[in-house]
């Protein structure tokens, strides 16, 4: 009878569970503009302590190694945002002159796909109906994914634009918590409530633990991917070799299924100027993959999620489906919160279970 009324509890819990969210949903219009008023403010606190949590580890090496914290947080901030400066002061210029060359030469883009649309047409009109169909209704989901891909990049852009006071305001924030790491720990360390503070740091070490080292690990791999593929593509004549080493070194990000999709701008490209060099364009981005899977990532990331590749390829999939290309790039680290968090879910009720087998 008792275990019949904990079934009763835990599926009344979960129909409660249900009713809140669906009301919750249903009240979106209420709520949804007060939380992107409340994102909007806090986006530049967030992108500053994503900075904060990648420069402190070097911040503390150089502090133990001697160094005044103030003036290793001076050197490494000032390392950072200034190459930072400088990259986007050499590199932007270059990206909108590619842009602009690009959105000019986009009607003969677009010239030459659609004589590629109707080869594949005609030769394929003699096969059966249903066929026939079905590569029409492909062609057409391929032209939309691409407009749909062309208007987020646009808008990305225009919104990183308009937020230009947002993006100037970033490094004084991510100063001030480099500077003050200490105080801000202390901080939240009182405001968390005191059954919860050891358990809670445990949590966060082994977050850390488990994806600090591969986050910015992949950063930097990501960078390096960036660089060789734009030097590779221009070194072979291929047109807007920043945009395409762009595109190569974030779509990185994504295991396993990353250099597919950056390979697919530069073979677009490139059969705009010769087979030969959609062959040398293919070349180049699976000849980096491999460099990259082989030598860069085991010396660089290693092992640091400790995560068997199926999980990650399930994460992919879930990420794909649910949010698309940033789906797939937060699929990942979400995976390895997640499975910290089980972990420690699980720890908790053993020992909650061992308690009360002790009491008893």
């Amino acid at each position: 009878m008792e275990i019949r009324m904990k079934w009763y509890y835990r599926l009344g819990f979960m129909l409660l569970l249900f009713i809140v969210l669906f009301t919750f949903l249903k009240l979106q219009q209420i709520w949804l503009p007060i939380l992107e008023v409340i994102m909007t403010v806090l986006l530049p606190f967030l992108i500053s302590a994503f900075i904060t949590y990648l420069l402190h580890p070097v911040v503390e090496k150089l502090h133990e190694a001697g160094l005044h914290r103030g003036l290793a947080v001076f050197i490494i901030y000032f390392l950072f945002f200034g190459g930072l400066g400088w990259a986007f002061y050499k590199g932007i210029p270059a990206f909108i002159v590619q842009l602009k060359d690009l959105s000019e030469h986009a009607p003969e883009f677009a010239n030459q796909y659609r004589s590629w649309i109707d080869t594949i047409q005609s030769r394929t009109s003699a096969w059966p109906d249903g066929v026939q169909d079905r590569i029409d209704e492909n062609i057409a989901s391929a032209e939309k994914a691409l407009d749909r891909m062309l208007a987020r990049i646009i808008d990305a852009l225009v919104a990183v634009i308009n937020s230009l006071l947002i993006v100037a305001i970033i490094p004084f924030i991510a100063f001030y918590m480099l500077k003050d790491h200490l105080l801000i720990k202390k901080a939240a360390w009182y405001l968390t409530p005191r059954t919860w503070r050891k358990h809670a740091e445990l949590f966060l070490r082994d977050v850390d633990k488990s994806l600090g080292g591969y986050i910015r690990g992949q950063l930097f791999v990501c960078f390096i991917m960036a660089a060789l593929s734009t030097l590779l593509f221009w070194m072979i004549g291929m047109r807007y070799p920043l945009l395409l080493g762009l595109i190569v070194g974030v779509t990185n990000i994504i295991p396993y299924f990353g250099p597919f999709i950056g390979v697919i701008p530069a073979a677009v490209l490139a059969a705009t100027i010769s087979l030969k060099m959609v062959v040398l364009s293919i070349i180049i981005v699976f000849s980096l993959q491999f460099l990259e899977g082989n030598i860069l990532s085991p010396l660089i990331i290693g092992k640091s999620l400790h995560m068997h590749p199926l999980f990650i390829m399930l994460a992919l999939l879930a990420g794909g489906e649910v949010g698309g290309v940033t789906g797939l790039i937060l699929a990942v680290p979400v995976m390895a919160v997640a499975k910290v968090a089980i972990v420690h879910a699980k720890d908790h009720f053993s020992r909650n279970k061992q308690l009360v087998r002790g009491g008893d």
